[in-house]
């Protein structure tokens, strides 16, 4: 019995010697995890801890007593009685205060870049007034800030949300009081883009990028692609007409979607992932947005879709981990109304939250029809967004996403170029232009140590009906359009992680089935315009289509860093196309009989496959200064135009682009200034053009040589405390190079493309005080612009300003704002018709109205 006793107290004492050495070892690896803990991005958050004295040293067990004691897992709790804001100027310190000594370090990460979390372990929020700490707005630059105990463990939570990216945040640890300072008011311009499929500083990007944050789209009410591009040198979107506009024309750099009967865009056109295409389908709300990534130049080994000209990246505000709520109205000139409202939150905090966000516009014809007696080109919109994000494990986020937009707008209303008052119309008929689009995007993403990946499903429908009249006096003729389209796409990305430096590496696939179909696309002539046409009879002459495209591609991009300084990168694609044509054209008689006018073609397939490489460098000079130079190619495909009546003039060839690319970006005082310059050259072969036909309707496609130079300059400043100079100038000199009309013989070499500006300028000058005053000056110009291959339809170069001023608070604001404030007179779109006059598209005249805006 004594010799059992005895063993069982040996045993006893072996198990309390190497439990007080596991205990040890334990505490010292503990020691070197919160070390490594507190050394986690030392560039935006640092940590300070005391140095602990003799007597807080933890000593092993020296009794069985202590022993036990010790041998339970559970730490003691700390609790956090006071939260407060200590402001220091545009500055601010959050203080969590405890009785109960030190406050244990807390595990800290970042959310969508504007979304600082820090958990605190082992902590109860313990507040007289309550559960939770929430402050809105408690400086400029913040949206909120909340301290929130979290139910399922023993953690207080702190989250800091910016609009913007994250200003950089401090943590102080001291004795009875934990501190998160926060530098809100830092001057440093630097945004986080994800350009080339991984987050970086846009000013590291070998590219000529554009990048337009949150708190700017807000303060520049950027609400449509027109918007973007009206802050974007070398862009524009020119709607046919102001109000009301049937279709959008856009140039990036000289190439433009004057082609709309061409199978693919020139630019790529991207709102959360999901592809958008083809000029009538583009006037589409644009809300609650994160931020906007413009970039110039062939874009075809990153992103699934090839891009010849360049990629309008759309990014919204991801779902949010708290509650959050935001509201604006607006009412201006032409009885204009507009109204928006996003609501986010966590329904499994960390794991599930979603987001949700509307908007209604709607607002008067600016034209005044003087035989209807009414006003023409009246505008209603409607845009709807929801969002689940899913984050079952930190390396997984799957995302859906699905996107509404409905516009029923009035007559698209066109002048002439030459009237005294171009915004006073007769007209017998009232049109209307009808188009509905919706989404749905599904993105499943991991982010692992040894490599990333994603795959991106998406689905558009989008569905267009227009009737125009004639837009004269004397009813000849309407044209009545129909068209849906229905786009499938499914794209799949590995990568290197985040972490890679030296290598980095993309691989992808991309497929696409586009169903584009031409319901009707008719001129229905009155019996005048039989006469004036030359017809024997009125009636409708009618064309239907469905043409339908498969897409295959291939795509990768290597960046290799052979020397610190210096990146090689190079990027390939293959893709591989098939495209068929279903088409006819009947004249439709008064009493209703059909008379086929052309052939009905059926199953006309058209097959093609490209190469497209790109090579580039870039070099860092120091940590201010960096050069780049790339050599890219660019492709649009071949295709049919569907309201060619011959075979020899229904296809179009290939359009082929090379360009050379050079560029500087650089950053000063601090990262207070930034000033980036690009210059280029593109040589196009068998660009594609659109052409009219003997009465002035566009019906033809050629092909012919291009040549484009030019440049684009940006600088952003902030040369005071709350001040803020954005500017950007881009030069394009693009011109037909050995090119002739086909149908007229016109030899049109050395003229100017059209939709083309040769200059564009945009200059904001925004002042945003402490005690809430917010004021806004906007400049934006255009250089001479052609409207046609001849050069016989122009715009002088003009210019507009707008003006914004209000009163800010911590949770509203209220503003009046002026657009187009010198009633400046331009036009958007001109055609010859009937030559020899100009009919011709007009922009906005002056509005004026007032913002009042609110978060919860």
């Amino acid at each position: 019995m004594e010799c059992e006793v005895a063993l069982k107290l040996n045993q006893c004492i072996y198990i309390g010697i190497a439990s007080t050495i596991c205990l040890l070892i334990t505490q010292k690896a503990n020691a070197q995890e919160k070390q490594k803990l507190n050394a986690v991005n030392t560039k935006d958050i640092g940590l300070i801890t005391n140095i602990p004295k003799l007597s807080d040293i933890q000593h092993p067990p020296t009794s069985i007593k202590d022993w036990v004691a010790q041998s339970d897992p559970t730490p003691p709790q700390i609790k956090i009685t006071s939260v407060r804001i200590n402001r220091i100027d545009d500055n601010f310190e959050l203080i969590l205060e405890t009785p109960d000594g030190e406050i244990s370090a807390p595990e800290t990460r970042q959310e969508s870049n504007n979304i600082f979390i820090a958990d605190i372990p082992n902590a109860v929020l313990a507040l007289p007034e309550g559960k939770e700490f929430r402050e809105d707005t408690p400086v400029n630059g913040i949206s909120y800030v909340t301290v929130t105990q979290q139910e399922s463990n023993n953690i207080v939570r702190v989250t800091i949300a910016s609009p913007g990216n994250l200003p950089p945040i401090q943590l102080l640890n001291q004795s009875n009081s934990f501190t998160i300072a926060v530098t809100a008011a830092s001057p440093n311009i630097e945004l986080i883009v994800t350009a080339q499929k991984r987050p970086e500083d846009a000013q590291d990007v070998p590219i000529s990028l554009t990048v337009i944050p949150q708190q700017q789209i807000e303060d520049a009410q950027i609400r449509s692609f027109q918007d973007i591009a009206n802050n974007t040198p070398n862009f524009s979107f020119l709607p046919t007409t102001g109000g009301s506009a049937d279709f959008s024309y856009y140039s990036v750099r000289g190439l433009n979607n004057f082609n709309f009967l061409a199978n693919q865009d020139t630019v790529g056109f991207y709102i959360d992932d999901v592809p958008f295409d083809y000029g009538g389908f583009l006037d589409v709300g644009l809300i609650d947005l994160e931020r906007v990534e413009v970039l110039r130049g062939p874009q075809s080994t990153l992103y699934g879709r090839s891009s010849p000209a360049g990629v309008v990246n759309v990014i919204s505000r991801p779902p949010s981990n708290q509650p959050e709520m935001r509201i604006s109205a607006l009412y201006g000139s032409y009885n204009n109304r507009e109204l928006q409202l996003s609501l986010s939150d966590a329904i499994i905090p960390d794991q599930l939250s979603f987001r949700l966000a509307g908007a209604y516009k709607a607002r008067d014809g600016l034209f005044d029809n003087t035989f209807l007696n009414k006003p023409s080109g009246e505008q209603s919109q409607i845009t709807g967004r929801a969002q689940i994000l899913w984050t079952p494990t930190p390396e997984w986020d799957i995302s859906l996403n699905a996107y509404a937009s409905d516009n029923d707008n009035g007559n698209p209303t066109f002048s002439r170029q030459n009237a005294e008052n171009p915004f006073q119309v007769s007209q017998e008929v009232d049109g209307f232009n009808r188009l509905s689009t919706n989404t749905q995007a599904l993105k499943i993403s991991y982010n692992g140590d040894g490599f990333r990946a994603t795959s991106i499903t998406t689905r558009r429908f989008s569905n267009q009906n227009t009737l125009v009249g004639d837009n004269f006096p004397g009813d000849l003729l309407q044209q009545i359009i129909g068209i849906n389209s229905t786009l499938w796409s499914q794209e799949l990305r590995f990568q290197s992680p985040e972490s890679a430096d030296r290598l980095r590496w993309l691989l992808g696939g991309y497929y696409e089935s586009r169903h584009f179909n031409v319901v009707d696309d008719t001129f229905k002539y009155t019996d005048a315009g039989a006469v004036a046409f030359g017809l024997p009879a009125p009636g409708n002459d009618r064309v239907s289509a469905e043409q339908n495209r498969h897409t295959y591609a291939i795509f990768g991009q290597i960046d290799y860093k052979p020397i610190a300084p210096l990146t090689l990168f190079a990027g390939w694609r293959y893709e591989t196309a098939d495209a068929e044509l279903d088409r006819r054209r009947v004249f439709v008689n008064p009493d209703g009989t059909v008379n086929p006018s052309t052939a009905e073609v059926r199953n006309n397939t058209i097959n093609s496959d490209v190469f497209i490489p790109r090579f580039g460098l870039q070099y860092r000079f120091n940590p201010n200064l960096m050069a780049y130079a790339t050599i890219a190619k660019g492709h649009r495909p071949s295709g049919f135009n569907y309201r060619a009546d011959t075979e020899d003039t229904r296809r179009f060839q290939e359009e082929t682009t090379w360009t050379y690319e050079a560029g500087l970006k650089s950053s000063w005082l601090d990262d207070r200034l930034s000033a980036n310059l690009s210059i280029f050259q593109s040589d196009v072969d068998n660009y594609q053009v659109l052409l009219t036909d003997d009465f002035g309707f566009f019906r033809n496609v050629t092909n012919g040589n291009v040549k484009v130079t030019g440049l684009e300059f940006e600088l952003k400043a902030k040369p005071l405390q709350g001040l803020d100079l954005i500017a950007g100038i881009g030069y394009v000199d693009s011109k037909f190079k050995n090119y002739t009309n086909p149908f007229t013989g016109g030899d049109f070499s050395n003229n100017r493309v059209p939709f083309a500006p040769e200059l564009t300028y945009n200059l904001a000058v925004q002042y945003r005080s402490r005690s809430g005053i917010f004021a806004r000056a906007e400049l934006r110009g255009y250089g001479i612009t052609y409207f046609d291959d001849a050069n016989k339809v122009k715009q002088d170069p003009y210019a507009l300003v707008n003006a914004r001023i209000g009163y800010e608070g911590k949770k509203y604001g209220i503003y009046l704002y002026g657009n187009n404030l010198f009633d400046t007179r331009y036009i958007t779109s001109g055609f010859l018709f009937p030559a020899p006059n100009v009919t011709a598209g007009f922009g906005d005249p002056v509005t004026y109205g007032v913002q009042v805006s609110a978060s919860f």
